[in-house]
C-alpha cells in the first residue's frame, strides 16, 4: 500500500510548489494513512520539504519575487527556535495531536479562507505597502519556528497568510519569502532532530525524494509565472480535510 505514496508525493510537491510552499504538511498527512512512525514521518517530510521549497524558491527569486528586507525579520528567530523544536523529544501521542491540530488548521485556512486577496496580480507590485513590524515579525518567527521544528514542517503555510492579511507584502511576495522560510527551518529542524537523535530516514523515505523533485519543478515554475494559486489552494484544503476528518473520527472514538 506504501506505493500509493510515489504517486501522492509527486501530487502534493507539485500543488504546495505552485504556491511557495514545502509540502510537509501535504506529506505528512499522506504519510499518516500508511501507519509510517511519527519521527520517521518528520524526518522524511523536512527532507522533502528542503528540496521542494528550495526549487519553488528558485523559481520565485528567478521571477523577482523576493524581498529581503521581509524576509529577514522572520529568519533572525524562526531559525534557532526551529532547530530546538526538532531536537524536543515528545511522545508519539503528542507528535500526533500537535501535527493533526497543525493540519486542521490548515486545511480550514486554504479550504474556507482563501480569497481573491491571496492571489493579487503583478498590478498589486506598485501599490505602497505598509512597512513591516519588526518586533511582531520577531515573535511570529519564534513562535511558527518552533511549532515546525516540533512538528517537522517549515512554518511558510502559517507565514504566507499572515504577510497577505498585513498587506507586508503581495501575495508573489509572500510565496517567496515562504519559500524561503520554509527551506531554512526544515534544515534548523532537520540539524535539531540529528542533535536530538530523533532523526530517521529509511531507504524508502530516500525512496520518495526523485518523485517529490519532479513535482517541484513542475509546480513551482507554473506557480511563479503562470497560474492563478485560488483554486489549487481550495483543491488542496479540500484533500487535507478529508485526512483530518479520517484523523478525529478514529481519535475520538
Amino acid at each position: 500500500m506504501t506505493s500509493l505514496l510515489y504517486l501522492l508525493v509527486p501530487l502534493i510537491a507539485f500543488f504546495y510548489a505552485s504556491v511557495g510552499f514545502g509540502g510537509a504538511t501535504g506529506y505528512l498527512a499522506a504519510m499518516s494513512f500508511f501507519g509510517i512512525p511519527p519521527q520517521e514521518m518528520a524526518s522524511t517530510a523536512l527532507v522533502l520539504n528542503i528540496l521542494v521549497s528550495s526549487i519553488s524558491f528558485s523559481s520565485f527569486y528567478r521571477a523577482g519575487h523576493l524581498r529581503r528586507d521581509l524576509l529577514l525579520p522572520f529568519l533572525v528567530t524562526s531559525v534557532p527556535a526551529a532547530f530546538l523544536g526538532g531536537y524536543f523529544k515528545i511522545t508519539d501521542e503528542t507528535y500526533s495531536i500537535i501535527l493533526y491540530i497543525v493540519l486542521t488548521f490548515v486545511a480550514v485556512r486554504l479550504l474556507f479562507f482563501s480569497t481573491r486577496r491571496d492571489v493579487e496580480t503583478e498590478t498589486n507590485l506598485n501599490r505602497q505597502l505598509p512597512s513591516t513590524n519588526y518586533l511582531l515579525a520577531l515573535i511570529i518567527g519564534l513562535l511558527i519556528g518552533l511549532l515546525s521544528g516540533m512538528v517537522g514542517i517549515g512554518g511558510g503555510i502559517f507565514l504566507s497568510p499572515i504577510i497577505i492579511f498585513a498587506r507586508w507584502g503581495t501575495s508573489k511576495h509572500a510565496s517567496a519569502v515562504a519559500a524561503a522560510f520554509i527551506a531554512l527551518n526544515s534544515i534548523s529542524g532537520l540539524l535539531g532532530r540529528v542533535a536530538g537523535g530523533t532523526l530517521i530516514i529509511t531507504s524508502f523515505g530516500l525512496s520518495l525524494i526523485p518523485f517529490g523533485l519532479l513535482g517541484a519543478l513542475a509546480g513551482s515554475y507554473l506557480g511563479a509565472v503562470r497560474i492563478n494559486g485560488l483554486n489549487l489552494r481550495r483543491t488542496l484544503g479540500a484533500i487535507m480535510s478529508f485526512a483530518v476528518s479520517n484523523f478525529w473520527l478514529t481519535f475520538w472514538r
